[in-house]
């Protein structure tokens, strides 16, 4: 079986709000969701199986500029490349639309996803002060420069 990596649909929702719960202590809602869907301004990926969203990534873009929302990845299916897959397509599209840099916060004892945003030649870049809740934690500041 082969992973498709696609534009987030309206029907992907479903999935990926569950996802969202899986993965989050504050899920975004339906709402929040839903203006994700791919437009001028965001990029928003899933990675699907026979059907079954198996992870996804969200990118706003201003301007240049690309900010990376939420990377995430079925529990079930975790350290299997399917965030490796969803982050070589979203850098694969921001070089298209010829962004300057693409930017992430992530948890800042998130070793895992920190290892991973390294090997696609994200640096940490600084420190956002308690920026996560339940539980509060510190985010790290990546960024990624394509020019």
């Amino acid at each position: 079986m082969s992973v498709q990596i696609l534009d987030v649909q309206p029907h992907h929702l479903p999935q990926i709000e569950k996802l969202e719960q899986q993965c989050f202590s504050l899920p975004w809602t339906w709402d929040q969701l839903m203006s994700q869907l791919p437009d001028d301004c965001h990029e928003f990926l899933a990675a699907e199986q026979e059907g079954k969203v198996l992870g996804y990534v969200g990118m706003m873009t201003v301007l240049d500029e690309g900010y990376i929302s939420n990377v995430a990845v079925d529990p079930a299916f975790r350290r299997q490349g399917i965030a490796d897959l969803l982050i070589t397509e979203l850098l694969e599209r921001s070089r298209i639309r010829e962004l300057s840099f693409v930017t992430l916060e992530v948890r800042e004892h998130n070793k895992p996803a920190i290892a991973l945003y390294r090997k696609h030649g994200f640096a940490p870049v600084g420190l956002r002060k308690n920026y996560y809740e339940l539980p509060v934690e510190n985010a790290l500041l990546m960024t990624k420069y394509l020019k």
